[in-house]
């Protein structure tokens, strides 16, 4: 950055411990007036922590903020925000029964003898979302919008408050390529605008596009700061992870067996119609396409959560009818959902109750629970993920996202399934992870197991896939050998008529 500008915020040797686990060492962090700053590490390198501390939410055990050249403290969240810092995260927060400009206003609203100004309030929320280039109704209720209109509206809550520090956190994993770049151009305004902005984000291509300058984390500690535009893709690899991942697809040539799963002519009414495709052992399957294209309804259909309405599924040669998860599970069927958090895992219960939650029946005797089985079982399964934890009483809320997803994997291996659906399985996760993720398809591929692979990322599809199918519209329109696919050709399946 220019020598004659100040740094909006400043951190200087910030530590801060957890009971004893150092979430973050002597960490350096700044981020400039009207740039983008990409802060990136893998989960459970201390991002969330620094981003607690820059807004009120932790305090640092020991080190110095500085805010427009003075040091500072932040006691919460309020003090951080009257100084214009505000966080916006991977899940919008807003109040669902609210309308927009509630949301936008809330705990400020303009007051008029004593009560709400209720005009004056729909107006600054009018402005607000034009400013933008929203052409929402500040009267529609938070439930009603788009994970995507949920997030420009958290953005037109953080212009309300005049933020000068807007620190977005995994503001794409959700939404469409269409939905990104509408919010990279409302990104780039703010930044015209003079708004420092601090974007994290596990989708390293996003930041070449977006970033101006990358500071790393690993492991707590401050690793390095580069302008984006004097760095590759290998090298923020390496600084997150402390290696090289040239192998971050490690897929074995495994030679396909016999067709364990056809479908013909699958059809859920409104969602997709006259699916037909085969999945033999030992083969990873990938199935690309835009978000809505009806992918996930297709895996929803096979496990039985909305059951097909017209179409055959045969496992081994044999007409099945799944018309519950339960049927699915017992035809050894397995069901990795993209919402980890919604439909794979009880966040309030432990990685034990989770891991061995589809087969808790094995660990009981006349409706008592064993819980030295149930407790072994879920330890074996944890060694084997290589889930980072306290141990298995440790509940999964409290777990990075990275290891959540080896808690959900766990459990469906748990299963013993001969047929394993992942629907995004590296969604959110770290590179590192990641990588982890993509070992452990592979390796099971090659035991015999049979994979369909849902994921919205062309380098995992074409990186881990024997075959390719693409859908667009609830139809499929192609399929492609390993060696045939390209990112143009999957692209033009997906998206033209």
């Amino acid at each position: 950055m220019t020598a004659d500008k100040a740094p909006v915020i400043k951190i200087e040797h910030i530590s801060k411990a957890f009971g004893g686990i150092q979430a973050l060492k002597d960490v350096n962090f700044e981020v400039y007036p009207g740039e983008v700053h990409a802060l990136l590490g893998e989960n459970g390198a201390g991002k969330s922590t620094l981003i607690k501390i820059m807004t009120g939410v932790e305090q640092p055990d020991s080190g110095q903020l500085f805010f427009e050249g003075q040091p500072i403290h932040f006691a919460n969240t309020r003090a951080a925000q009257t100084h214009g810092i505000t966080a916006i995260y991977q899940e919008p927060s807003l109040f669902p029964d609210l309308d927009i400009a509630e949301n936008i206003m809330v705990g400020r609203q303009p007051m008029r003898r004593g009560g709400v100004d209720w005009k004056k309030m729909y107006q600054e929320a009018g402005t607000l979302l034009k400013r933008l280039g929203l052409s929402l109704d500040p009267r529609t209720k938070a439930r009603e919008l788009s994970v995507a209109q949920q997030q420009l509206v958290e953005i037109a809550r953080a212009l309300s408050i005049n933020a000068r520090v807007l620190i977005m956190d995994e503001p794409t994993s959700s939404l469409t390529q269409g939905e990104v770049e509408e919010l990279f151009a409302i990104v780039r305004q703010l930044r015209a605008s003079g708004t420092a902005i601090v974007f994290i984000s596990h989708r390293l291509e996003e930041l070449f596009e977006i970033a101006d300058r990358v500071t790393t984390l690993r492991d707590g500690s401050y690793v390095d700061t580069r302008s984006m535009t004097a760095v590759t893709t290998d090298e923020l690899i390496r600084m997150m992870v402390g290696r090289s991942l040239d192998q971050l697809f490690p897929k074995q040539d495994v030679k396909a067996g016999e067709v364990v799963l056809e479908v013909e002519n699958l059809s859920v009414e409104g969602a997709f119609s006259n699916v037909s495709f085969k999945l033999r052992r030992g083969e990873i399957l990938g199935m690309a396409g835009l978000i809505g294209a009806g992918r996930t309804n297709v895996a929803r259909a096979i496990f039985g959560i909305e059951p097909a309405t017209s179409g055959i599924i045969k496992l081994n040669g044999q007409v099945v009818t799944i018309n519950s998860p339960e049927k699915a599970m017992h035809l050894k069927i397995g069901y990795v959902p993209e919402d980890r958090k919604e439909h794979g895992l009880v966040l309030a219960m432990s990685i034990a109750n989770n891991i061995t939650l589809p087969v808790i029946a094995k660990f009981a005797r006349f409706s008592w629970l064993n819980k030295k089985r149930e407790a072994q079982a879920a330890r074996d399964g944890s060694v084997q993920l290589e889930v980072k934890m306290a141990g298995v009483g440790q509940k999964v809320g409290q777990l990075s996202g990275g290891n959540q997803q080896k808690v959900v994997l766990a459990k469906w291996l748990g299963t013993k399934p001969r047929l394993l659906i992942l629907d995004e399985p590296t969604r959110g996760i770290d590179v590192g992870t990641k990588a982890a993720v993509h070992r452990l398809m592979s390796e099971l591929a090659a035991q015999g197991m049979a994979i369909l692979m849902i994921s919205s990322e062309l380098p995992e599809v074409l990186g881990m896939s024997d075959r390719i199918l693409v859908m667009r519209a609830g139809q499929l329109t192609g399929e492609f050998s390993r060696a045939e696919a390209t990112p143009e050709k999957l692209m033009a399946a997906a998206a033209i008529a």
